[in-house]
């Protein structure tokens, strides 16, 4: 490639890569804003929690009718970008806009990531049909946009960059859509803040050196996390499983689950696991008399509200059960409290979604640069620990945690499905 080539094919990226950060940028800010909303409003009259399974209800009957094609969500966006799938309908976007608002409005416990990645992914893929691009450069585009609404919505635009490269094949970070998607999220960041949108602060972490006993804590750290987020994955995919097996109606079963939320929430006797719980995220980071047990009970909030088919991501409530997790463990291992709690904020997520570079630069820009090493540590031991489990089921493996190619790229959820690969060493020659 001559030196005009590289700079046209630059010029595309950034011209391409802007385009796409706008429309996640601004998507984001419209979501954020709504969100801000309806948890006011939601907070001033908790009595709407009643209404959850009704909520359920409606928002199933509508899905099932029209968002049949849509019903994977970000599984859905990652089959898309490694099979090539049909063009990401458009109306992805408002749908899941609005079911996952609903959902707050009436107090599930979800995430934004989820929604931010799913509207960034369709609006791109409308652009790409549009300008009709190549199959090659849709892809690297589908993944720009995933990268511009993560990075968008949670105000962190390097980590956003590389989610969008590491979130979609398990061993593998996708390099040749680096530039749109670094370029994506910036400009979705930027233009988000532009519209307004101020993202929630954190505590900046105080240097702390990263001694020989102390490392070998966050190893103890490390397999707790792993210990949590494999519960929160398996249960959740059984609470689904089953409820589909045993249930068929998507109405029925977001009414149900809706029934069980209500009724945690009045057992427990708070609203602190409902919605986002952003509150309960910052209090982690500074109170020394947090219940050891919250971080379970929004773990279980969260598994009862996905599963059930209400609409969001995993994302804050993860950040919810790392921040608190990570509280207890710094209290038990003597680790500065608020260093715990960012640590664990990162961690839980990372080892959830197979992402843990972009985690800890995640870390680093809401934390400060003193969360490292530490984040970087947990984060990879934590991933290591979690095995073949991820919150996005159609995150394809193609090399093995230990470093092993898997051989061809399989879902992770057809993995226990697919025929074991035979080593070099078990093939025996013909005859």
């Amino acid at each position: 490639m001559t030196v005009r080539d590289r700079f046209t094919a630059l010029g595309q990226w950034i011209s391409l890569g802007s385009l796409v950060g706008v429309l996640c940028g601004g998507a984001s800010a419209l979501f954020l804003w709504l969100l801000e909303r309806v948890t006011d409003f939601r907070n001033a009259h908790e009595a709407i929690v009643y209404t959850l399974p009704i909520a359920g209800l409606l928002i199933g009957a509508i899905y099932q009718r029209f968002g049949a094609s849509i019903k994977g969500g970000s599984n859905f966006v990652i089959d898309t970008i490694h099979d090539e799938g049909p063009e990401l309908p458009l109306r992805m976007a408002p749908m899941v806009l609005v079911g996952t608002v609903l959902t707050h409005l009436f107090g599930g416990s979800a995430g934004r990531e989820g929604t931010a990645v799913q509207m960034g992914a369709s609006l791109t893929d409308w652009v790409s049909h549009r300008l009709r691009v190549s199959r090659h450069v849709r892809r690297q585009l589908l993944a720009a946009g995933a990268a511009g609404g993560f990075g968008s919505v949670f105000g962190t635009p390097i980590a956003g960059a590389v989610f969008g490269l590491e979130f979609v094949v398990l061993g593998r970070v996708e390099y040749d859509a680096l530039v749109p998607a670094l370029v994506a999220s910036l400009v979705g960041d930027l233009t988000t803040r532009a519209l307004g949108i101020v993202h929630t602060r954190y505590p900046m972490v105080a240097h702390v050196p990263l001694a020989p006993l102390l490392f070998l804590k966050w190893l103890v750290f490390a397999a707790a996390v792993a210990a949590v987020t494999t519960v929160f994955i398996d249960l959740t995919a059984f609470l689904k499983r089953h409820g589909e097996a045993r249930i068929s109606r998507l109405p029925v079963r977001m009414f149900l689950g809706g029934l069980v939320v209500v009724g945690l929430w009045k057992l427990v006797g708070t609203s602190d696991y409902l919605g986002l719980g952003v509150p309960t995220i910052v209090r982690a980071f500074s109170d020394g008399n947090l219940a050891s047990y919250t971080f379970a009970l929004k773990l279980i909030f969260t598994a009862i509200t996905l599963a059930a088919g209400f609409l969001g991501g995993e994302v804050t409530p993860l950040f919810f059960v790392g921040a608190a997790l990570g509280n207890v463990l710094a209290r038990a291992l003597g680790i500065p409290l608020e260093l715990g709690a960012g640590v664990g904020l990162a961690a839980v997520f990372a080892a959830s979604a197979n992402t843990p570079l972009a985690l800890s630069i995640m870390a680093v820009e809401l934390l400060g640069a003193s969360a490292l090493p530490h984040v970087v540590v947990v984060c990879v031991v934590a991933y290591l620990l979690t095995g073949n489990r991820s919150i996005y089921p159609a995150q394809r493996l193609l090399r093995g945690k230990g470093g092993a190619l898997h051989g061809p790229a399989v879902a992770l959820r057809d993995l226990r499905a697919a025929p074991p690969v035979p080593s070099p060493s078990t093939v025996k020659p013909p005859g």
